[in-house]
């Protein structure tokens, strides 16, 4: 709590406020345009941080993510375009309010619910992790590889629609990560005699590439349908149709309740993601509700639900990053490079080594929650026009900003070039269905997952029955033969029953043919 005070009183301060603000703006500016979430946002950032002060620095990287995820619910609500994958479940209701002149009553609920989940999972964050830090302390090497190991084939199962899929994905980023010089005997490998890849690849470009790059390409095929959604959206007339009632807030507060539980709990377990978090919540909602027929016609209750839940992910997911250095989300992973590049390792050795830095970045995300509730409120309407920019603008505005973070990363043209080829390999993941998100997680503890997995052979003694020793690394390992076999089971129940569909729609018109003669 003394490190806490003195925190605040650090962040508090015109210069670190002026950047947590300027986070959290460009956050919800890029979280309103479609295909520009926070993950894009922060990666393209993080070089421009390079001159700030730590804690002003990842303040304000955090502010974006924050930001952005609220932010992401203006596009869903005003043109049916999710700005990230997590607020799709908004859309189902929030653009039907919105089509019913309702557009102002349906960002003012999505806003709340937002600020509101995301403090309350901030302070999850805080109780959390420094508990679960001092039992990390107590993990060895072979633990943290079955953990590893766990979370990358847990993550590798839930990021996608295929787990064969997303287990490649992961081992993909794990082969990715190997390049460069061997960790015992400094031999280069798969450098190709380039000395620029004898430090291995650096995740900034790679991130730029994969997220940004190849997200503009995507949008870039869809430009006029983009363009024309928007000049569909009108403004109702009457003062109910831009406030949220006392009534309606009655009937969201459980909404907001239950999505902050379930976003928090799905932050905290790595590769769930906050998709995952906001489609339960949705869903959960909506069977709690007595009229379930209504959602996806304007329920100001479904809103509430998705956007607590989805912003509840992004503070929780920070837990398992602080307390055990595994990045739990894709925007967790890109931050450990900020976090690395201002003097932090995220671990549980940081709240020994450096626990008033700790405090400072927690005290920075208390306030980045009020500020994002300030600005929202502020700039609204703005935030509105935001999306009505011609995407044939925000690309190559955005394609520029790439370019500049790429090559701020080293100072050299090398960069970009890893960031197009990891673009050009974005894009084709999206178009195949592998999992991104997989890839990049893999890429991020590949470096751990080798260096561990040596020291397991050498503790061990290359004799698998000396795991009896270790019974958390028994565990984890139980679990990912777990996971594995569950996710098997349900994907196969699940190709069974779109099986019996097909075989059904076939079967129905003749059956009717039949029922005529």
């Amino acid at each position: 709590m003394e490190h806490l005070i003195t925190g605040f009183h650090n962040v508090l301060t015109p210069a670190t406020l002026i950047w947590v603000a300027i986070g959290v703006g460009l956050g919800y500016m890029l979280g309103a345009m479609p295909g520009l979430g926070k993950a894009t946002g922060v990666a393209v950032s993080i070089p421009l941080t390079f001159y700030l002060e730590p804690v002003a620095a990842i303040a304000a990287l955090i502010g974006i993510a924050k930001g952005s995820t609220a932010g992401s619910a203006v596009s869903a609500i005003l043109l049916n375009t999710p700005g990230e994958p997590s607020s799709a479940p908004t859309a189902l209701d929030g653009y039907p309010l919105a089509r019913q002149g309702k557009a102002q009553k349906a960002l003012k609920m999505g806003l709340f619910a937002s600020v509101i989940a995301d403090f309350v999972s901030t302070l999850l964050l805080i109780a959390l992790a420094a508990p679960l830090a001092r039992y990390a302390l107590m993990i060895g090497p072979v633990e943290l590889c079955a953990i590893l190991f766990f979370s990358l084939t847990f993550i590798g199962g839930l990021a996608g629609a295929s787990m064969i899929k997303g287990l490649i994905a992961g081992a993909l980023g794990v082969f990715f990560a190997t390049v460069g010089l061997e960790l015992e005997t400094f031999i280069p490998r798969m450098t190709f005699g380039m000395l620029e890849l004898d430090d291995g690849i650096s995740l900034i470009p790679m991130a730029i590439g994969m997220l940004a790059v190849a997200e503009m390409a995507v949008q870039a095929g869809k430009m006029r349908e983009l363009d024309s959604s928007a000049a569909r959206i009108v403004d109702g007339a009457g003062r109910d149709d831009r406030r949220v009632t006392a009534a309606e807030w009655r009937r969201c507060l459980p909404a907001i309740g239950r999505g902050t539980a379930i976003g928090s709990a799905v932050g905290i377990l790595p590769g769930l993601g906050a998709s995952v978090g906001s489609f339960l919540s949705y869903g959960l909602t909506q069977r709690l509700s007595k009229t379930p027929e209504a959602y996806g016609t304007g329920m100001i209750e479904g809103v509430a639900a998705a956007e607590s839940a989805d912003n509840a992910v992004v503070p929780s997911s920070f837990i398992p990053l602080f307390a055990l250095g595994i990045p739990g989300s894709v925007i967790a992973a890109i931050l450990i490079a900020a976090l690395i590049m201002h003097g932090l390792t995220p671990g549980p050795r940081m709240f020994i080594e450096q626990p008033q830095m700790v405090a400072d970045i927690y005290a920075a995300m208390l306030c980045a929650s009020a500020i994002m509730l300030g600005i929202g409120l502020l700039g609204q309407k703005f935030f509105a026009q935001v999306i009505r920019v011609p995407m044939r603008l925000i690309i190559p505005v955005v394609l520029f900003l790439c370019c500049v973070g790429a090559y701020m990363d080293s100072g050299s043209i090398f960069s970009i070039y890893v960031m197009l080829f990891f673009a050009v390999l974005g894009y084709f993941s999206r178009k195949i269905g592998f999992s991104f998100v997989t890839f990049l997680i893999g890429f991020v503890i590949g470096p751990n997952l080798e260096l561990t997995f040596r020291q397991s052979l050498q503790i061990l003694n290359h004799d698998p029955a000396r795991l009896t020793g270790h019974p958390v690394a028994i565990v984890f390992l139980l679990l990912t033969a777990l996971v594995v076999v569950g996710i098997i089971v349900s994907n196969s129940r699940l190709a069974a029953r779109e099986m019996q569909a097909a075989d059904a729609a076939q079967n129905s018109p003749r059956n009717s043919e039949e029922e005529k003669k």
